[in-house]
């Protein structure tokens, strides 16, 4: 259990000395006025607590995520540990801080928004549709698994347990962000803790020992590590749905300073969410093949709810039910929010949209086809969900070294993982089943070549900026 217990603990030390630096570098001033107060309209702009904001923002960006995404990252072995410390921490982490700090710095804006901002019109045009389809694809896939679940429960069918979850969805979307998702949000965070921690003390009482990392089983078998750990766990590592969310509570804050409380520390907890979640898979069913039994027989969500009864008993079964049915609901309310916000945002040169039958009527361009995806096989909305995510999260990554770039800071922090992220998402899609099923090597090769010529893009920016610097602090 060395790995494991030494990766959890690299994750708090982290926490507590990388987010310093990474604020540091992206510089903070809390005598600025925030967007919580300068634009407060009673809706997604009022000022809330950091603590509260911190435990709506693990909600908006884990739910189910860290728990299915590190369960199947568990069939590769304890490697799965070191992605998730190394993408959460130098990847995500950076990630969700500049995706929020940006939108506190340009007054709330959207993630298409900062996009535009630093990257250039062309790359916004194709954000923002990527960005709603990545919402949409969320919302659905994360309403139909529990809309299932609620009809084996329930005497209910799926269709009136979907018409139930887009009630509340169309409530979430619209009221003003205190009334319902402030109130209710802080409550399922704590459910989402008290899980994790307790399936994390269990199992040092498991029959099995979570496995160390060795080079014995450093790989695992046929299953190629690269690029495909890096997409099969994104929430707990580096997950492009978290630039979506980080605008909602962006313009919450009441300070600059709780920026890193809320985004940083957010994504260090759901990676140790992650961690346990992982080992819990590893562990629980006596290694990889153990568990890819468990999953072929009963599903992700079966495995939740085995490991969860099984070592916390009558407890954990509650737990379990709780979690696979409210917490990606809580997922999915917050994907259509940021969705509406998005849209409003896009559509606000051709009018305004401040009235609260125009917010209704921005909901429902996102509600009807997420309710029409809710009717397709959930595993085949899941497999586009993975890379669209990464695309996203690695354009957040770039967008955010080019404002360091461009205001002559360390850009480093986030142009070394934005690299990274190019060259995954480069070769998973040319591999992957989703994708075009290309050979593996023929996928790197390609892969090659696009890490490349973003490279030498890159190469020219900073010999552009160096040589004509903008003035330090940019801001608009």
């Amino acid at each position: 259990m060395v790995t494991f217990i030494l990766c959890v603990l690299i994750l708090i030390v982290g926490y507590f000395v990388y987010s310093k630096v990474v604020e540091r570098v992206f510089g903070i001033d809390d005598q600025r006025v925030t967007p919580a107060y300068a634009k407060t309209d009673g809706l997604d702009y009022m000022p809330m607590s950091w603590w509260k904001a911190s435990l709506i923002q693990l909600l908006n960006i884990a739910g189910l995520g860290p728990i299915f995404g590190a369960i199947m990252g568990a069939l590769y072995g304890p490697v799965a540990f070191i992605w998730i410390v190394a993408g959460c921490l130098f990847a995500g982490a950076v990630h969700d801080y500049f995706s929020g700090m940006l939108s506190i710095k340009h007054g709330g804006e959207q993630y298409p928004t900062l996009v535009g901002r630093y990257l250039g019109k062309s790359v916004k045009t194709i954000i923002n549709l990527v960005s709603l389809v990545l919402m949409i694809l969320v919302a659905a896939a994360f309403t139909a698994g529990p809309a299932q679940l609620v009809e084996q429960l329930t005497p209910l069918s799926y269709s009136a347990s979907l018409i139930l979850i887009f009630v509340y969805f169309v409530l979430a979307a619209v009221l003003p962000i205190n009334k319902l998702i402030g109130k209710i949000y802080p409550i399922f965070g704590l459910i989402l803790i008290i899980m994790a921690v307790s399936i994390g003390f269990a199992l040092f009482f498991m029959d099995h020992s979570i496995p160390n990392l060795t080079v014995e089983n450093l790989h695992p078998g046929e299953l190629p590590i690269w690029p495909l750990l890096m997409v099969t766990i994104s929430c707990g590592a580096i997950s492009g749905f978290h630039s979506t969310q980080s605008p909602i509570l962006a313009r919450t804050l009441k300070k600059e300073s709780n920026g890193r409380k809320v985004f940083f520390g957010a994504m260090v907890a759901e990676g140790i969410i992650a961690m346990i979640w992982a080992a819990a898979g590893m562990t629980f069913f006596g290694g990889p093949d153990g568990l890819q039994g468990a999953l072929a027989e009963g599903g992700t969500a079966g495995v939740v709810n085995e490991i969860s009864k099984t070592t916390l008993g009558q407890f954990g079964g509650i737990l379990a039910v709780l979690g696979v049915i409210i917490l990606p609901i809580t997922t999915g309310d917050t994907a259509l929010r940021s969705s509406r916000m998005m849209l409003v945002e896009l559509l606000s040169k051709f009018g305004n949209f401040d009235s609260k039958m125009k917010t209704v009527l921005m909901t429902i361009p996102v509600i009807v086809p997420t309710y029409l995806l809710t009717q397709m096989d959930y595993s085949f909305l899941w497999r586009y969900v993975g890379w669209t995510n990464q695309v996203v999260a690695t354009v957040m990554l770039w967008t955010a070294a080019m404002y360091l770039l461009q205001n002559n800071k360390f850009h480093w922090i986030c142009s070394l993982p934005a690299l990274f992220m190019t060259a995954v998402t480069g070769s998973y899609i040319f591999y992957a089943p989703e994708g075009f099923q290309l050979s593996y090597q023929t996928s790197m090769i390609i892969g090659s070549l696009i890490f490349l010529a973003v490279l030498i893009w890159f190469l020219t920016q900073m010999k552009k900026y160096k040589n004509n610097p903008l003035p330090y602090e940019k801001v608009a």
